[in-house]
């Protein structure tokens, strides 16, 4: 069957990148996601293991429809009793695109409708239901899909806690994943916040599975097989180096070290307290240095932030020989504040409303 697999806009091509390298078929990109051609064990792996996957949607039918009636009947005449446990509880999203049924309302409606006359319990809301069913309705043709995930996938099952403005998992470790980053070399996030960045990195270090501590709402279903998938884990390995997170902000750094405990990685991670004009390295083997500082774009005033931005380029080209730097920001102004020899910037990537993207040089 088809399985698609949503991601930020903008990293679809790294996402697919990892799906290939985990040996799933790539079939098509397109902003914001990829599918994949697959079976069900394959929608469980891809759930457990794709670090940039935000959900993963199983397509279980498609069809032709040009009237509200023709949807609702062929909904009804679906196998949901193989699909969905019956009596569940299930949650509609519908859109309508360049089609006869125009009206997304109106086919949610009816396909609520078809949905309670099969025996589930509907829910308006997404978070209230059991399942999500998703309809897209493209030039008169019906796919739909179930979302396999349930919570979405930048919940690790980790943390409690969190800073402001955070960056998702999911799309952190895409950009540790255009950094090159891959284990064999140190890490240190100077800017850590929550720990996000160092997290993701020390379990792309150790091969942990994103998914290992959380649960799916395929777990439910009724061809879930927990034996099978119980042997999908990766194998997992040591760290080559260590991970370093920093933060000028003390409580950060104490809600990083708790995080990154409950995730069994406090083992794999150093966290302390330092302001970026006091940093050194580390370590003494040359690794990546990777950032995700303010952007200023919440409050629309950007200028306090270029004194930060050329006092981190400063301590790299004076304390950090030999490692290569990366900066997750919005404007090319702000990352030319650093004075660092940045290549080419990478991808737009859509996050939360801003435009980032990823700028990185060579070893220094």
């Amino acid at each position: 069957m088809e399985i698609f697999l949503i991601t930020a806009p903008g990293q679809q091509d790294l996402l697919a990148q990892e799906a290939r390298e985990k040996g799933f078929k790539v079939t098509s990109l397109m902003h914001g996601g990829i599918t994949l051609r697959g079976e069900w064990p394959d929608v469980w792996r891809a759930n457990l293991q794709l670090r940039g996957a935000t959900r993963v949607l199983a397509r279980i039918s498609e069809f032709r429809a040009l009237y509200l009636s023709q949807l609702e009947m062929n909904i009804r005449e679906l196998d949901w009793d193989s699909i969905l446990p019956h009596g569940t509880s299930v949650a509609i999203e519908a859109t309508c695109h360049k089609s006869k049924i125009y009206h997304a309302g109106a086919a949610k409606e009816r396909v609520e409708n078809a949905m309670s006359a099969c025996g589930y319990v509907v829910f308006q809301q997404a978070d209230d239901a059991q399942h999500s069913i998703r309809i897209r309705i493209e030039r008169d043709v019906v796919t739909v899909s179930l979302d396999t995930s349930g919570d979405p996938l930048h919940k690790r099952g980790h943390k409690e806690a969190v800073n402001k403005a955070p960056m998702r998992e999911t799309m952190a470790s895409m950009f540790l994943r255009e950094a090159k980053f891959n284990g064999k070399v140190p890490l240190y996030d100077p800017m850590c916040g929550s720990g996000t960045i160092p997290m993701e990195a020390a379990e792309i270090a150790r091969r942990l599975d994103s998914g290992r501590a959380r649960n799916f709402a395929f777990q439910t279903l009724p061809n879930f097989d927990a034996e099978a998938y119980a042997k999908m884990g990766s194998p997992e390995r040591p760290a080559a180096h260590p991970i370093f997170g920093s933060d000028r902000d003390n409580g950060a750094i104490t809600m990083s070290t708790a995080n990154a405990a409950r995730a069994g990685l406090n083992d794999t991670i150093t966290f302390h307290h330092a302001s970026v004009g006091d940093i050194t390295p580390p370590c003494e083997t040359p690794g990546l240095v990777i950032i995700n500082p303010p952007y200023g774009g919440r409050i629309g005033n950007k200028k306090p932030l270029f004194g930060l931005y050329a006092s981190f380029g400063e301590r790299m080209k004076s304390h950090f020989k030999g490692w290569r730097v990366a900066i997750i920001t919005t404007d090319a102004a702000l990352a030319n504040a650093t004075t660092l020899p940045f290549k080419p910037a990478g991808a737009t990537v859509d996050h939360g409303g801003m435009k980032v993207r990823l700028w990185q040089t060579d070893a220094l």
